[in-house]
């Protein structure tokens, strides 16, 4: 095999990006609207079934959803699994890789309830964005420990009836 040929063949292995610039890439991969909710649901709402994200109040649709889940698994960011309790559900759940963008997702967070008018508690933002570290560090303990609670209990947790479920959702609601 020549030079050449080696070459082709590394090319043909990963996706094709339209640059190598890591911004671009980056978002061709988790980049559109609806991945990066799907990504904030399971990393700080506790979202976890193809019906906690159907129902996450943004109004996608079940064919995008489909689409958005099997992309992010693709790409290494989610992973799914049936559940052990019902094998006709499927659950999903962050990767390593996806976990790590908890710094961006709270960054995003922050930028957007700091400039635009949101529905994101004012003193919630500030203390956020006043131990970023802290915050990052229980979003990636909770995920080690698969702890459903939401992190942020003002965005709602899921709905359904498992852990953080239905019940966990009505008390972040009286509280938040």
């Amino acid at each position: 095999m020549t030079l050449a040929n080696l070459a082709g063949v590394a090319r043909k292995v990963g996706p094709k990006h339209r640059s190598g610039c890591p911004v671009n890439i980056s978002l061709e991969v988790f980049g559109d609207r609806w991945s990066l909710l799907i990504v904030r649901d399971l990393m700080v709402r506790g979202f976890t079934t193809f019906q906690d994200f159907l129902e996450s109040g943004e109004g996608i649709a079940t064919n995008m959803l489909a689409d958005r889940l099997k992309r992010l698994c693709k790409s290494g960011i989610v992973t799914s699994e049936r559940d052990k309790n019902d094998g006709r559900r499927v659950i999903y759940r962050l990767t390593d890789k996806g976990i790590d963008l908890a710094p961006v997702m709270l960054e995003v967070l922050i930028w957007g309830a700091q400039h635009e008018q949101t529905g994101a508690p004012p003193a919630v933002i500030a203390e956020l964005a006043k131990n970023r570290r802290a915050v990052v560090e229980e979003t990636r303990r909770r995920w080690r420990e698969r702890d459903a609670a939401p992190l942020l209990p003002w965005l709602g947790g899921p709905r359904t009836g498992h852990p953080g479920g239905r019940a966990s959702r009505q008390a972040g609601r009286s509280h938040g």
